[in-house]
């Protein structure tokens, strides 16, 4: 009976402290100002505890709380200014409404305007965006467009492994026919629409954002997004006074330190910015060591209501081993590193020595002025310049740098570069026999854009600009080291120094020209236009734009005067474009787009052979595109489908043609392709404290056209033969045309949250040289590298020190150390035993912290 007594005792004082607790609700909604969107993962925590939640998919969010008293309530989220409210733990429920989240930056809403930001449920095209938040989280090493793996109809890799040297095939388009902007600013290469990103090693510290329009996206200037556009917003200027600085860690040396100062907007109406990087380390290839510097400053000045002047400058020097020569799998297994086998470095007196070296540094400079002329019109103008300084080494001479493992040349593996030093001092008053070179590609670019947009009516907006560009590249390869010979003869042909035709080579010396000396010149000027519809339910828009590219090409190398330069080459291009989205209901919308380019042809395709020899049968590469999507936003899942079929005709290729054991090249022009496929994507929010997000992207991309009797062309020009290319039906290589991903990213608690990628790979074809397919027997396809997946973890845990807010980072990449086959080039048995290639990284990890002030 006593027990019982104690028992209902101890019962009814447990009943009676619990009662004594209670429990407060606090709950809102929090929109991003001026776009008036929901601001989906923001976080709300209570300030000094880990009790915290985040919003939905509607901006809203409920925080329950059993604590008492007064406290502050900070709500935060990524590239937006934080909200502090001071609120009441009174055990009611309390609802603060509606609140307006700033952008952290000044000047961002006019750079979108230049940079033509598709919205959703608005611009009609199939667009996936990376917030800041994502960048911080999950890119930790890796390379810039591997932050875009799980997007769909993107295939990105390291490539080589180098640091720099990644690339990205978007729908089965690579860089030359995706079109990468920069606040705007188109930064495909003038002369070949390349992107090289070792350009913008640095370019992860100052995005803060970047959109990946596929198809035929939202730009109004003329760019070549055949495949799509890739809009990169850099950060502008903070609209706050603090800033950061960052230390980081990672596997093979890794090793990067960053800051950031910001000045806030002061109240003579000046803000400045300023961030800095460094990053080295040894690379997870060897030989690939690296070490990189960014830098990043924006200053603005708010004149008065109408006007805002902005000046931005940032770059990236680097310098970097490579793994330029993909190489047979037998080679990886019999050199005994396995993946990581690089065959072109050594050693030279104990120390790494590279063949391949590339050194770079590309600054970037703008000048953007915006007016606001009155309440319907405003005027948006960019004045930029960059100029790029270096370039990449090689080997010239006797070849003794074959990445072949069974290269006598070599050493436990590796170039024997004191071996090649010694045969170099031995030839003694013949001069040396292999040399080091390299190649230097500077260049000058400067352009200007203009934007005017102005309100025609309360639902038609036109928006009409100016893009004008000049380019001027310098390329030439001058010797780099005579590896302990005296001088090194050049034998090649082009000009009036060393090699030039119709004279006798000649002793060269380190510094001096070699092989080739020549500028290629680019004017562009384009005009383009634009109407967009929106009311209510339906939005529409139609563009159009026209312009000239004229090339200009100078050989020092030519021995003749006369013929050193040539005349401006034109060429006229046009594209046309339209689209219309239509909301059905609050959560259903559909949208359509077709468009037609007519794109004028690359430097090299104007003037094919290296010479002055002006390419009279090229013609402009056409594209005609459509697409169809749905998109459905629920509070549940959100995500959308899209159809899309390109057809790309009269596509110039250069390629190299095999005739009784020698090389030559033909120009083969007009081969077709087509690109087809579906892409689905997704997100499911079944708790405010996850997300899942996933992706499918199935292609179908063939070349659509025979070619037959292209002739075969000798160092002269000479017709030596002919060839026949077969390629109708044959899948396009050099991506995967079916990827997949899966991930989730959890809140654990406030401030701690994790993550993880699955991505899928399949039906990469190798790329190939189309001349193979030379007769109807060979008509077939590449070799279709073995599927392969990736698993990625990433970590971030937010937490005070003292008065500072910490946030420390870990991501771990291909955490199975998954061996695969990243990019591959086909062989003559058409399967893994002659193939070139590349693997791609094992694991991989770094940790970083970040502390704000």
């Amino acid at each position: 009976m006593k027990k019982a007594t104690l028992l209902l005792l101890c019962t009814i004082a447990s009943l009676s402290l619990y009662a004594q607790e209670v429990t407060t609700v606090i709950k809102g909604t929090v929109i991003e100002k001026d776009v008036a969107q929901p601001v989906i993962g923001a976080s709300i925590v209570i300030e000094g505890t880990t009790i915290g939640t985040t919003s939905d998919f509607d901006g809203n969010f409920i925080l329950k709380t059993s604590k008492s008293g007064d406290a502050n309530l900070i709500i935060s989220f990524i590239g937006l200014q934080s909200i502090k409210k001071q609120i009441s733990l009174n055990g009611k429920e309390t609802d603060l409404g509606q609140m307006e989240m700033a952008s952290d930056a000044i000047g961002l809403a006019e750079v979108e305007v230049v940079a033509s930001i598709a919205v959703d449920r608005k611009t009609p095209v199939a667009v996936s965006t990376i917030k800041p938040e994502a960048l911080e989280e999950k890119l930790g090493s890796q390379e810039f467009p591997e932050i875009l793996k799980s997007t769909p109809g993107v295939y990105a890799t390291k490539a080589g492994g180098g640091y720099g040297d990644s690339r990205i095939n978007l729908r089965g388009f690579s860089s030359e026919n995706i079109a990468v902007m920069i606040n705007g600013v188109p930064v495909n290469d003038m002369e070949n629409g390349a992107v090289f990103w070792s350009n913008w090693a640095g370019l992860a510290d100052v995005t803060r954002s970047m959109q990946v329009q596929r198809g035929l996206g939202a730009s109004k200037v003329a760019v070549p997004s055949v495949g799509g556009t890739i809009n990169i917003l850099t950060k502008t200027t903070d609209a706050e006074k603090g800033g950061n600085i960052f230390y980081g860690i990672g596997n093979n040396g890794y090793n990067k330190v960053a800051f950031t100062a910001s000045t806030g907007l002061t109240d003579n109406g000046w803000a400045i910015s300023i961030s800095g990087a460094r990053t080295a380390g040894n690379g997870f290839v060897d030989g690939t060591q690296f070490e990189g510097y960014s830098y990043f400053a924006n200053v603005s000045k708010e004149i008065n209501k109408s006007h805002q002047l902005a000046f931005t400058v940032f770059g990236a020097p680097q310098v970097h081993g490579q793994r330029r020569n993909k190489m047979l799998l037998s080679d990886f297994k019999e050199s005994g590193r396995g993946i990581v086998y690089n065959g072109d470095w050594g050693y030279r007196n104990g120390q790494v020595a590279n063949v391949r070296e590339n050194f770079y540094h590309k600054p970037q400079m703008s000048l953007n002025w915006y007016w606001n002329i009155n309440e319907k019109m405003d005027l948006a103008t960019v004045i930029y310049a960059s100029i790029g300084n270096g370039g990449g080494s090689g080997g010239a001479g006797i070849d003794k740098f074959s990445p072949n493992i069974n290269n006598p040349w070599r050493r436990d593996g590796v170039i024997d570069f004191d071996r090649i030093v010694d045969e170099n001092i031995a030839k003694g008053r013949e001069g040396s026999e292999t040399v080091l070179y390299n190649s230097v590609n500077n260049h000058k670019w400067y352009g200007g854009l203009a934007t005017l947009t102005t309100q025609l009516s309360e639902h038609i907006n036109f928006t009409g600009g100016l893009d004008i560009r000049y380019y001027e590249g310098n390329h030439y390869r001058e010797l780099r080291d005579l590896l302990g010979g005296q001088f090194y003869t050049d034998p090649s042909v082009g000009g009036a120094e060393a090699g030039a035709v119709g004279a006798d080579p000649r002793a060269v010396k380190v510094g001096d020209k070699i092989q080739y000396n020549n500028d290629g010149n680019v004017w562009w000027q384009s005009i383009n236009a634009q109407a967009e519809y929106s009311k209510d339910e339906l939005s529409a828009f139609l563009s159009g734009s026209i312009s000239n590219q004229s090339f200009k090409r100078i050989d020092y190398f030519q021995k003749r005067p006369e013929n050193q330069e040539t005349e401006w080459q034109n060429f006229f291009g046009f594209n046309i474009k339209g689209g219309a989205n239509y909301n059905l209901t609050d959560v259903h919308n559909v949208f359509f787009n077709a468009g037609y380019f007519s794109r004028q042809p690359f430097f090299n395709s104007v003037f094919p052979t290296f010479t002055n020899d002006v390419n009279e049968g090229v013609v402009n590469e056409k594209a005609l595109s459509f697409e169809l999507g749905y998109g459905y936003r629920g509070k549940l899942i959100s995500g959308n489908i899209n159809f899309y079929h390109t057809t790309w005709k009269d596509k110039y290729y250069r390629a190299s043609v095999p005739v009784g054991g020698v090389s030559f090249s033909a120009n083969i022009p007009g081969i077709d392709a087509v690109h087809m496929g579906v892409e689905v994507d997704f997100v499911i929010r079944p708790t405010d404290k996850l997300n899942i997000t996933g992706m499918l992207s199935v292609g179908d991309w063939k070349w659509d056209k025979d070619v037959l009797g292209v002739p075969i062309l000798d160092d002269t020009q000479q017709v030596v033969g002919e060839v026949n290319v077969f390629a109708k039906g044959i899948h396009v290589g050099d991506a995967a045309q079916t990827t997949a991903a899966l991930g989730f990213n959890y809140n654990i608690m406030a401030g701690l949250k994790v993550g993880a990628d699955w991505n899928i790979y399949d039906r990469l074809f190798a790329d190939f040289n189309v001349t193979q397919i030379d007769s109807e027997e060979n008509r077939q396809d590449a070799w279709q590298v073995p599927t392969y997946n990736l698993f990625d973890l990433n970590a971030s845990y937010k937490f005070g020190i003292g008065s500072l807010d910490a946030t420390f980072y870990a991501k771990v990449n291909n955490v199975f150390n998954i061996k695969y086959v990243s990019d591959a080039f086909d062989g003559a048995s058409r399967d893994w035993d002659t193939a070139l290639v590349f693997y791609g990284a094992g694991t991989t990890w770094t940790t970083s912290i970040k502390l704000n002030f």
